[in-house]
């Protein structure tokens, strides 16, 4: 019997209970949809995080204090107080380092800004005029800390758009007086609106210079050195050089430095993790649609004892019994498998459209990935039934009732 006569066959067995077939074929349905939904958002996870990492500026290398075994992230802040970073050791970089382009260090505190009766509670930053360009954080309406505003220690400040909204709402704040902490501060700049980049508030910040957050904040040290290579080829050299001139001038290297690319290999490292773990977990469903299949196979075999013993009569043989049935358990995963990755994609982009913060992206090799395997369900769960039906006895098989 040729293989176009058992996939008619098979066809026509499944709409002749077209009932008991959809029930058999929801199992892989949803097998499918779920695989390709989960692994939509864990590849969509992984697209955001990379357009958010190279969204925060380029070439970009993080210099913290204390010596981290770990790689692709920075250490803890205080987990070695002992060590630390300096003004001066930015200035010396930004000096020997060749293959830097920006150096910009920072200064980390929080506090409250108050303006009249109105006050937040947010995160303040000191930096250099430098920040802008590495970060890729810019000023739109006034100016940004520039370099004599850091030598002169000047009490000026930049605010977020969230700071500014909740403090001045709707009025120009640029020239008015603040106080971060009870220090008055002139504000000299709104910052151009961000949004949240891995659930941080870029607009909830406010910025001033570096010298003047240290005597804000009774420190000598710095939170970090941020610098950018003056090219992605020069990104491993910047590293080499960064390594070298610090540990010379600390005569140890008690520092870390983190790439962007280290950043972004560890984040895809954990999210492509998180995919296939999402991805197994929903091929569970498809492994028990796989034993419904086989249950329904059993029984259509046993409904069918006489049509078997009656086609072995007029001469099929064992292969025909064991295809037609094979091909009909095919049939049944492959359609539920379409029908799955259909409502898989169409699930996918309903998500994405609801929800447009929520990253979705169907990737080929997910679709291609779970039919495949849907297919594979179907032959694993279908070969059982068929070599039992293909071992009937004629004769036996003629008798029964």
């Amino acid at each position: 019997m040729s293989l176009f006569e058992s996939i008619r066959l098979a066809i026509e067995a499944l709409l002749s209970n077209k009932g008991r077939s959809a029930l058999t074929m929801l199992g892989v349905i949803i097998g499918v949809l779920a695989v390709i939904s989960l692994v939509a958002i864990g590849e969509g996870a992984k697209a955001y995080v990379t357009k958010e990492l190279m969204g925060i500026g380029s070439n970009l290398m993080v210099v913290t204090p204390g010596k981290s075994k770990t790689s692709g992230g920075p250490p803890i802040e205080g987990a070695n107080s002992a060590k630390k970073l300096t003004y001066e050791d930015s200035e010396f970089l930004a000096r020997r380092a060749s293959s830097l382009k920006n150096v910009a260090p920072i200064v980390l505190g929080t506090g409250k800004v108050k303006y009249e009766n109105r006050s937040r509670d947010t995160t303040v930053l000191g930096v250099t005029y430098e920040f802008q360009q590495v970060r890729n954080l810019h000023v739109e309406i006034g100016s940004f800390v520039n370099s004599d505003d850091v030598e002169a220690r000047r009490r000026v400040c930049v605010l977020g758009r969230l700071v500014k909204q909740e403090l001045f709402g709707e009025s120009n704040p640029l020239g008015k007086m603040v106080k971060i902490n009870d220090v008055s501060f002139r504000v000299v700049g709104i910052m151009e609106k961000k949004g949240v980049t891995f659930g941080f508030n870029i607009d909830d910040l406010v910025f001033i210079p570096i010298k003047t957050a240290q005597e804000l904040y009774d420190t000598d040290k710095i939170y970090e050195i941020l610098a950018a290579a003056a090219s992605e080829k020069e990104v491993d050299e910047a590293k080499r050089q960064i390594t070298q001139l610090l540990t010379k001038r600390h005569r140890e290297e008690d520092f870390t430095i983190t790439t962007q690319a280290a950043m972004l290999e560890t984040m895809n490292s954990i999210l492509t993790t998180l995919t296939w773990v999402l991805g197994a977990i929903a091929g569970i469903s498809l492994v028990v649609g796989g034993i419904g299949i086989m249950n329904i196979m059993l029984v259509s075999v046993t409904e069918r004892i006489r049509e078997i013993g009656i086609r072995k009569a007029v001469g099929a043989k064992r292969r025909d019994i064991l295809s037609q049935f094979l091909v009909e358990s095919i049939t049944i995963s492959s359609v539920g498998g379409l029908l799955g990755v259909l409502l898989g994609i169409g699930l996918a982009r309903g998500l994405s459209f609801s929800f447009p913060a929520l990253p979705v992206q169907i990737s080929l090799w997910s679709v291609l990935l779970a039919l495949s395997f849907s297919v594979c369900v179907g032959v694993f769960f279908g070969v059982y039934p068929a070599r039992k039906a293909s071992k009937l006895d004629p004769i036996v098989a003629l008798r029964h009732e």
